[in-house]
């Protein structure tokens, strides 16, 4: 029996990511993920808004059909 796995080149948060620290966020998402670990990647709120930052993956876990990433938020983009 084979695992699937998907393989992301971006963070889509759908405004579930949680603030563990000041910059350092947790996010967890359904299904097994492979994201590039310590590489600037960009943050997004859906797959079809316009990037709202770049960050940082520091750690990738999976356990029981999920992915749990902690990244940390190197960047910003804001229309203020």
């Amino acid at each position: 029996m084979g695992m699937s796995m998907e393989l992301n080149t971006m963070i889509v948060t759908k405004g579930n990511e949680v603030r563990e620290e000041e910059n350092r966020f947790l996010l967890k998402k359904s299904g097994y993920r492979l994201y590039p670990i310590d590489i600037p990647i960009a943050v997004h709120k859906t797959i079809d808004s316009e990037q709202s930052g770049t960050a940082l993956i520091k750690k990738v876990e999976w356990q029981q059909d999920s992915t749990t990433i902690t990244y940390t938020l190197v960047s910003l983009k804001s229309t203020n």
